[in-house]
């Protein structure tokens, strides 16, 4: 679970309402909202060697099952090439026998050539020369069904554990991908909130789903290919010098410019593969955004804006899949050329050498199978090279979130608190998100054990950034934050944070039943212990009304439930987790009037003997306080009790006029929404 996920809080806090940061996250990606990356090129060109080597350094922890594939591969490939030299056997008895039934019987193979010689014939003389003939005899049947019997042995054999191989590779394959998997899911939890403020979702969930999984289909379908064509070049090259060195060197003419052009070819096609993944991450945060706010796309027309950006994100996706499909695709049809150029080259050199009878026909029909199995590896490579450029930019933007600056580590000897009562000081904090615009400085403030204290300002006053400050998503420019004395830095993020029940404004509901959804915030409660809570948070009023009651299925968008009773619900779960200390950020924003005074009773159950902060809006709802601080960029102007602060004529009783004076006045029957003051 995440670090971010504390009893009875949602996994990320509401946005900060200070300034929106500027900083590079770590991993090289640009901050903002995802439109503001559309048709940004990639931050910088893939570096293809070293990222392909860390790739390949993953499957170290495999190499038991990797040594068993590479030894099976040998085996399998050394049987594969020895077959057409077997084959080649088969064809010089066929040949043999149909040259030896043409020939007299009953004389000598010496007789045979030098009456060959004697004709002039001395091409014939050489080859008969160089063939174990008897003449008058035909074709050797059961030799050659041996042959053949040996052959499909071979080939059965080498198939069987080209099999084997490719079960065990699939294992490797899948447990460094379920690994990776693993560490990019850890890694995320170990990152720091700004991490996520800037990136879009679905370009970091593009990174989690789809580049891994094209990590996985490039390895699976690269690795086994890349291994047999090496091992089958260099067996297949033994061959050909071993049966004739002369065709082996017009073979390997065709190796360089191969090459050569599958060089040229991939530069073309990298830069396009990388663009192709950075559009499809761009695209997919697009496609999530819109979704998301599908409602206000409606309610506001906008849906003709979202479409058309849409259609130009698609259309650059277009553009560079095509390329780096089209391009990478000319490799194939070029090595076909270069291997049919060097196919044609080996049998007019080794017809010639057959009618010298420096080769048995065998023998060339063995080079020519060779040739093909030489050209077919070099092909093969050349058209995963696709696949492998496109899973190393893949790897690149996976590595980019591993390699992420991560969030400052828990101290190695924390604090443990075994009793702890809820006394909070700021002393002197200072807290910025952009270096060189200043949000809070200087901020000292107590809350005593068992006090409420409301925050109260206009927007980006810095009163969500205040109560982040307390859960530690951020970290402090200077000053410290105390919890009953001890500095939250010399705490465990998880022991700070389970001390702690948050209610944000933007509920936060997982797909589950009801029950599930309150007892997040304390797994361990008993039912009595969930029913308790969920009645003295008015939930149980509205879900004994529903069919299945507590078992009610929420979906992961809370839609089948309203917006006020999902608030209710997320109340009831920071009420059973208990905890040392409260906040609630607008947490009756989305609840109807009487509820809300039903809910400000059980907030004043829920709040005693524990310390709260409430992040008010409406300043009705925040009379009773403790202590109320007034703040105006990121500074306390004010503070003290309700009374206190509307005798003072200061800001607070201002933005208090601001709310209710038409209503006291009688002009507008409704007090004024304060919309503008919210913050």
């Amino acid at each position: 679970m995440s670090e971010q996920r504390v009893r009875g809080v949602p996994a990320q806090p509401s946005a900060p309402d200070g300034p929106t940061p500027k900083r590079l996250p770590a991993g090289g990606q640009r901050g903002g909202p995802p439109w503001m990356g559309a048709g940004m090129p990639a931050e910088r060109s893939l570096n293809f060697g070293p990222t392909a080597r860390r790739l390949l350094r993953r499957l170290r922890p495999q190499r038991l099952h990797l040594g068993a594939v590479i030894g099976l591969a040998v085996v399998s490939v050394g049987l594969t090439v020895i077959g057409p030299k077997v084959l080649g056997y088969a064809t010089d008895l066929i040949f043999t026998g149909v040259i030896g039934q043409q020939l007299p019987s009953g004389t000598s193979a010496d007789d045979a050539v030098a009456a060959a010689r004697a004709a002039g014939n001395h091409n014939f003389a050489d080859m008969l020369a160089r063939m174990d003939v008897v003449p008058g005899a035909g074709i050797d049947f059961p030799a050659l069904g041996r042959v053949l019997l040996l052959a499909l042995g071979l080939y059965l054999a080498a198939s069987l554990l080209m099999w084997w191989q490719g079960w065990l590779l699939t294992g490797v394959v899948q447990r460094t991908v379920f690994q990776l998997r693993a560490e990019v899911e850890e890694k995320l939890n170990r990152l720091p909130l700004p991490y996520f403020d800037r990136q879009p979702r679905g370009e970091l969930l593009s990174r989690v789903t789809n580049d891994i999984d094209n990590i996985s289909q490039s390895l699976q379908q690269t690795l086994s290919q890349l291994l047999t064509s090496l091992l089958t070049v260099v067996g297949v090259l033994g061959m050909m010098f071993w049966i004739s060195p002369l065709l082996a060197v017009v073979a390997l003419v065709a190796v360089p410019l191969s090459v050569v052009v599958t060089g040229q070819i991939a530069k073309r096609s990298q830069r396009k593969f990388i663009a192709q993944w950075t559009h499809t991450g761009e695209l997919n945060a697009q496609i999530e955004e819109a979704f998301t706010g599908h409602d206000l796309i409606k309610v506001f027309g906008r849906r003709r804006e979202v479409e058309a950006a849409f259609h130009a994100k698609n259309e650059q996706l277009f553009q560079a899949s095509f390329g780096a499909q089209f391009i990478s695709g000319i490799i194939m049809p070029a090595m076909l050329f270069i291997g049919n150029l060097s196919y044609v080259a080996i049998a007019v050199v080794g017809g010639l050498r057959v009618a010298s009878g420096a080769m048995s026909l065998g023998d060339v029909q063995a080079f020519i199978q060779y040739s093909r199995q030489f050209t077919q590896p070099l092909t093969q490579v050349a058209s995963m090279a696709n696949l492998l450029q496109s899973g190393v930019a893949s790897a690149e933007r996976v590595f980019a979130v591993l390699d992420a600056d991560e969030q400052i580590p828990d101290p190695a000897a924390p604090v443990r608190f075994t009793d702890p009562h809820g006394r909070v000081e700021f002393e002197r904090v200072s807290f910025r998100y952009d270096p060189d615009k200043p949000l809070i400085e200087e901020l000292s403030l107590v809350a005593e054990p068992g006090h409420t204290v409301a925050i109260v300002g206009p927007t980006g006053a810095g009163k969500t950034t205040l109560v982040n400050l307390i859960m530690r998503f951020y970290e402090l420019d200077a000053g410290r934050i105390t919890l009953d004395g001890v500095d939250i830095t010399e705490l465990r993020r998880d022991d700070l944070r389970g001390r702690i029940g948050m209610v944000l404004q933007d509920t936060w509901l997982f797909g589950g039943t009801i029950r599930d959804n309150i007892a997040y915030g304390r797994p361990d409660a008993t039912e009595e212990e969930i029913l308790a809570a969920a009645r003295a948070t008015f939930v149980d009023r509205f879900v004994r009304s529903l069919p299945d009651g507590y078992d009610t299925v929420i979906d992961e968008e809370g839609s089948n439930v309203s917006a006020g009773e999902k608030q209710l619900i997320t109340i009831a779960r920071a009420f059973l987790a208990e905890p040392a200390l409260l906040i609630l950020d607008e947490a009756t924003s989305s609840v109807d009037t009487r509820t809300e005074v039903l809910l400000q009773r059980a907030m004043a159950a829920l709040r005693s003997e524990r310390t709260s902060f409430v992040i008010a809006h409406r300043l009705s709802t925040i009379r009773d306080a403790d202590l109320i601080l007034m703040m105006e960029h990121g500074r306390i102007v004010e503070q003290g009790t309700h009374e206190q602060l509307l005798a003072a004529h200061g800001p607070y009783h201002r933005l208090y006029q601001s709310q209710f004076h038409q209503a006291a006045g009688g002009d507008d029957p409704m007090p004024v929404a304060a919309a503008s003051t919210a913050g």
